[in-house]
């Protein structure tokens, strides 16, 4: 008799070839982008700005991983460092690490939210550093962070040009643990309609799925992980979860 986990994995690799669901699902992504559905979604009373599939996701991750260290560019709310803070803290319940930390970065904290986030329960498990990412102060700063880290995961999502994310790809996915995940949000960029962010310097070409498409050109030690791309269907990282192989 097949395993529910075995049933699971079955039902994963199907969904490729169900191209009704696949149409759905971007058919989804397509019209939710313009009404900014990912924008009213919270964990623990802080903005995530995530759609739950990856919320879900990065949950998973987490709790197989059991990181003791996660990098994360891109701070906005809070809402993804008091997630990413509460996942450890459950892990450190169940006797993952107990000293795990985050480490988010963002160019510009607005004071209202860097009070919200420090005043928060969570806050215990979080180190923040305000700069750009791709700063070679802020790059060491982490680095030092990282230096002690055993399983370091690392979630990419500040500014979402080609250049900047590759910047970003070239700094901190080196840092990821093999068998961890250098995850590129916004890749969906790519895939959406051209000028689907009239006010944004970013579209089809200049994304961090463009970034991603160059890095591993020159990076074998990691491979795209489809199998969470395949379960989820509706995503803004497809191609991003980035699995470091070797």
């Amino acid at each position: 008799m097949n395993t529910f986990q075995e049933e699971v994995d079955v039902r994963i690799s199907e969904n490729k070839k169900n191209t009704k669901l696949c149409k759905a699902a971007k058919k989804f992504i397509e019209v939710s982008t313009s009404p900014k559905y990912s924008y009213n979604f919270s964990w623990l009373g802080r903005p995530i700005i995530q759609y739950p599939q990856d919320i879900v996701a990065m949950q998973e991750l987490i709790w197989t991983i059991k990181p003791d260290l996660i990098i994360e560019t891109g701070i906005a709310h809070g809402g993804s460092l008091i997630f990413s803070a509460s996942m450890l803290e459950l892990n450190a319940i169940c006797g993952g690490p107990q000293d795990a930390k985050i480490v988010g970065i963002d160019i510009d904290i607005r004071s209202h939210n860097r009070k919200a986030i420090e005043s928060h329960p969570m806050f215990k498990r979080i180190v923040m550093f305000e700069g750009s990412s791709i700063s070679h102060d802020i790059i060491e700063r982490v680095k030092e962070k990282a230096a002690k880290k055993t399983c370091i995961l690392v979630c990419l999502d500040s500014n979402h040009t080609h250049e900047h994310v590759l910047a970003e790809l070239e700094a901190y996915a080196p840092l990821t643990s093999i068998g961890s995940y250098c995850v590129v949000f916004d890749t969906i960029i790519e895939d959406l309609p051209l000028n689907s962010f009239p006010d944004r310097p970013w579209d089809r070409g200049n994304n961090p799925k463009s970034a991603v498409n160059e890095y591993l050109k020159a990076h074998p030690e990691f491979a795209r992980d489809e199998s969470i791309d395949n379960k989820l269907l509706i995503s803004v990282a497809p191609g991003g979860y980035l699995k470091r192989v070797k």
